[in-house]
């Protein structure tokens, strides 16, 4: 077991700790970008194995002052050692995770994203014992679920597309096992982390964790149990057919990387189906968006705008 002695902050970085120096069996890195993170680190601090739980905050370039205290105000009555870390430049998803890394002195990282919460009890328990169980450096998928949020009217699309593609049992993922590597809720051995990083250049939303599970795939292990957490962060209907819409690029660096396995990928066989009809876009966005329509036909013209899109970049 290793004491967390957090390293010196960077010039661009604020960092505040709770103070606590015990010894710990992983460290929890979250990633954070104008989310309250709050929720979590108060159910992570009442789950059994807290205390043998480092904690770090990753607060990616917020600016938000209001925030950044609360969530020090969060790391202050977390029962483990716990440290927040303010960037004043935000350098995106894989570089913050990177960061993270950095930050850590465990052999064994928990990557949480800030808008999830651990949907039982055993959360914590669970992968400090698949850590300690574990014969050699790898990766445990927990997978994610929408079991305790209710969807607004305005966020009903990404309920469901979540409901559809996203919740999908430890089984079923390991089927694809790099496939469905979602960084959310992941824990990882820091010799496959220095091993596999977090490709930079992936800027934006999208597929540079579905990028980072494939090539962790390649050289190692890849495990995936039922020990998930809620998705609290859903995105309204407008947000979410954006981020659809603007992730085209990211999806073609991930084509372009792994050929092989995007070939396997439905949405990649649609989207070169889509090449000549590319001028469907905006009649299949403005479907997405209609909330007359029966969710399951939404989600359809939602498929069908992003790949539509994506046809633009292959």
């Amino acid at each position: 077991m290793t004491a967390m002695h957090p390293p010196d902050p960077l010039e661009h970085e604020r960092s505040f700790s709770n103070g606590v120096h015990e010894p710990v069996r992983l460290t929890i890195a979250v990633p954070t970008y104008r989310d309250d993170a709050r929720p979590l680190i108060a159910r992570l601090s009442r789950l059994d194995g807290a205390s043998e739980c480092a904690l770090i905050l990753f607060d990616d370039g917020s600016c938000m002052d209001t925030l950044i205290e609360a969530h020090g105000q969060a790391i202050h009555a977390y029962p483990g050692p716990a440290r927040l870390v303010a960037s004043s430049a935000n350098a995106g998803r894989s570089a913050a995770r990177n960061r993270l890394l950095a930050m850590c002195e465990t052999e064994w990282v928990l990557f949480l994203d800030a808008d999830m919460l651990p949907d039982t009890d055993a959360f914590l328990r669970t992968y400090i014992t698949a850590a300690s169980g574990a014969s050699q450096p790898s990766l445990v998928a927990g997978g994610f679920t929408i079991q305790q949020i209710k969807p607004g009217e305005d966020q009903r699309l990404h309920y469901g597309h979540a409901q559809h593609s996203d919740c999908i049992n430890a089984a079923e993922r390991m089927k694809a096992p790099g496939r469905f590597v979602y960084s959310s809720n992941i824990l990882v051995h820091r010799a496959v982390l220095n091993d596999v990083g977090f490709d930079e250049t992936f800027q934006g939303w999208g597929w540079e964790d579905v990028d980072w599970g494939l090539r962790v795939a390649a050289a190692h292990p890849v495990h995936h149990i039922d020990n998930t957490a809620t998705h609290l962060g859903l995105e309204a209907d407008s947000v979410l057919v954006r981020k659809f819409g603007d992730s085209g690029e990211n999806f073609a660096r991930l084509v372009r990387k792994h050929p092989d396995a995007a070939a396997s990928m439905p949405l990649f066989r649609a989207a070169r189906a889509m090449r000549p009809v590319q001028f469907l876009a905006p009649v299949a966005k403005s479907a997405a968006l209609l909330r007359a329509l029966p969710v399951p036909l939404r989600l359809a013209a939602l498929k069908l705008y992003r790949a539509a899109m994506y046809a633009r970049y292959l």
